[in-house]
């Protein structure tokens, strides 16, 4: 789509700007200005959860870990707890089944955090986490 976007401007740059290799630096400017604006992006949201994350309020710093032991009690309900009792029901010769819980909306926050948990052993590593 910025391709699509970047040929009328190049089109342009060749009416007004005579000079070949300022022309060549203003497109390559116009081509590059997306990326540089995602990779601010993320440098202003790692900021944000720098400071997030030494903030010594439970409410601020706290949220992560609570959604995390969320995660691992749906996972651990789903793998752990319902199989053992449905196997337990079984042999009790009850006709119950208790259903898993669809885990289709946690699973995308437990892959993001388990990517941004690899980034807290980063820490660990340099020394830089807070204890």
């Amino acid at each position: 789509m910025i391709k699509d976007l970047i040929a009328p401007i190049a089109g342009l740059l060749d009416k007004f700007v005579e000079d070949k290799d300022q022309k060549n630096a203003l497109a390559h400017e116009i081509a590059t200005m997306s990326e540089k604006y995602a990779q601010e992006s993320v440098l202003a949201q790692l900021a944000v959860n720098k400071t997030e994350a030494s903030s010594s309020s439970l409410f601020v710093s706290g949220w992560r870990p609570a959604v995390g032991w969320v995660c691992v009690l749906g996972m651990a309900g789903n793998f752990i707890v319902t199989p053992f009792a449905n196997f337990a029901l079984g042999l009790a010769g009850m006709d119950i089944t208790i259903p898993l819980v669809p885990l289709d909306t946690m699973m995308p926050v437990l892959i993001g955090m388990l990517g941004l948990g690899s980034l807290r052993t980063y820490e660990k590593s340099l020394g830089v986490h807070r204890k």
